[in-house]
Formats: C-alpha cells, sequence, structure tokens
C-alpha cells in the first residue's frame, strides 16, 4: 500500500524523518512559511508547499505530522483546516502531533512520566496542552502525541553555540533539563507508524537528564576549547523564554518508547550523542 506523510511543519524534525523515509518510498509533502526553504524540502525528496498561502491538498495522505508550534489563539493548522481532518479522521492510518514536555510544568527535579497529569507554568507548555488536548477531541482520529525534550543534532546544539562565542554555564543548584538526538526521535516516529496506537502518549527523551553545564562542559571538552564561564541563574541576564526554561525542573522517564514501540536509543546520553556530532564534524 503506498504511503503519503503531509507534514505541517517541515522543519528541523520532520526533515530528519523525512530523511529516514526517503529510502523506503513514501511519499512526503511538507510545509514551510519560508521561500528559501522550498528548495531544501524539494531537494529531500519531499513536495515543498509554502503555508499559509498554497491551499493543502490532504487526497491520498496516510500519515500526518503536525510540528507548528502553537499560539495563543490555538493551533495554526487545526484552526485553518480543523473541520476538513475532521471529516477526513478516517482516511488516516496514523497522526502524529508533536509536542514538548513542557507541558507537565515543575517537579522540583522529580520523576515524570505518561501518567503525570500535566500542569504547565510556563505559557508555550499551557498552548501546547490546549492543542493537544484539541487534537485529542477529534473523534476517530488515530492521533499519537509525542512530547519532547530539548532537541539536539547537526547543526543545532552546544557546538555551533561554543564556536560562535560568548556562551555561559547558568548554574542553578539542582536544576536538571531532559534531551534527545533528533535521529532518535525519528525512530521513535517510525516504530510509532509501524504499530499504531491511537491515544497513545510518549515521552521522547534520552536516559540521562543533566544538569545544562554539564553538556556545555563536555562539549568544550571535545572541541578542545577553554570552559565556558560560570554564571549564576539569579545573575545571568536572561530572555523571559530562557528563564522560563529554569522555571520548570524535572526528569522525564522514557520507558514506555523502549517497552511499547521497541526502541533501542541511538544515543542514550549526550555523551554518546556529543560523541557522534563531534566525529561527523558536529
Amino acid at each position: 500500500m503506498a504511503k503519503t506523510l503531509f507534514s505541517f511543519g517541515h522543519g528541523y524534525t520532520a526533515r530528519a524523518l523525512a530523511r529516514d523515509l526517503n529510502p523506503q518510498r513514501w511519499t512526503m509533502i511538507g510545509t514551510t512559511r519560508s521561500q528559501e526553504a522550498l528548495g531544501e524540502i524539494a531537494a529531500q525528496g519531499a513536495t515543498p508547499l509554502l503555508w499559509p498561502g498554497d491551499v493543502p491538498d490532504l487526497n491520498g495522505v496516510t500519515h500526518l505530522l503536525i510540528s507548528i508550534a502553537p499560539k495563543a489563539d490555538g493551533d495554526p493548522v487545526l484552526n485553518a483546516l480543523g473541520n476538513e481532518i475532521a471529516a477526513r479522521a478516517g482516511q488516516f492510518n496514523w497522526v502524529g502531533y508533536l509536542s514538548t514536555t513542557a507541558v507537565y510544568g515543575d517537579h522540583g527535579g522529580d520523576w515524570v512520566d505518561e501518567a503525570t497529569p500535566p500542569s504547565p507554568t510556563a505559557e508555550r507548555g499551557r498552548w501546547r496542552l490546549a492543542a493537544e488536548r484539541q487534537w485529542a477531541a477529534i473523534p476517530d482520529l488515530p492521533l499519537h502525541i509525542f512530547r519532547l525534550a530539548g532537541i539536539y543534532g547537526p547543526g543545532r546544539g552546544p557546538f555551533s553555540k561554543l564556536r560562535r562565542g560568548g556562551l555561559r554555564r547558568i548554574i542553578k543548584p539542582g536544576q536538571v533539563f531532559s534531551r534527545i538526538h533528533v535521529d532518535d526521535i525519528s525512530q521513535v516516529l517510525q516504530a510509532s507508524m509501524a504499530r499504531p496506537d491511537p491515544g497513545a502518549v510518549y515521552n521522547v527523551c534520552d536516559d540521562e537528564p543533566v544538569p545544562p553545564q554539564d553538556v556545555i562542559a563536555y562539549a568544550a571538552e571535545l572541541q578542545g576549547l577553554p570552559l565556558p564561564p560560570a554564571v549564576s541563574f539569579d545573575e545571568a541576564d536572561l530572555t523571559p523564554m530562557a528563564r522560563s526554561f529554569y522555571s520548570e525542573n524535572k526528569r522525564v522517564r522514557n520507558t514506555r518508547i523502549k517497552e511499547e514501540l521497541g526502541v533501542t536509543l541511538l544515543y542514550p546520553d549526550y555523551r554518546v550523542g556529543l560523541n557522534a556530532l563531534a566525529g561527523g564534524g558536529f
């Protein structure tokens, strides 16, 4: 059976997935807001669509991926196409919504899993949770929600920031973050497509939540660069968005992607991931 993936927001994560699906002879369509990105998407083997602008054609689409962030007025895909998607719910074999672990809010460094009731404190987390619920409310839609930790991979992560200079190690005692390599996100999405479980929610993160300064220090060591200066969180001049990340502290469990999807992480911790990126030219 022919498989067609339509991705709303064909950015960093969706392109990693498309790269992996292309050899499997999927038909892929991806939206972008950037005129400059159209050629990049096409070069990867997907049909690019400038959206908002062009009219999405969902005829024949078997798999739907949503990776566009919601705003205060809701999810932009559902705002524009919610009625059509609802009318076509039975057409899709699989629908994936890329959310964020920010929906869990702050747990003082304690562990959370998919059974933990969401309690977002940051604005972005509240918007994401509202979008999750909006998608889940569509009858008969084979929805799968993926709550992603901080994403890193080729071209995205501490190496590029170190090379630009000015990077600091923000120290907030007890603070940890979870993260995930983009190739492992692709692996999780493919495993879910292979064994759909409508209504499932998955945390997508590696095995080791750690303080952010540890990751920066290890990346600097790999590059043979001086250790960036340490700055107390209370004294750091952070943007409101950056400060909001530090307002939430939790350790995220990834047991479900292993036990239910059979995933073995390629990069189970930041050291493995950064070593691979260093060997591949970042």
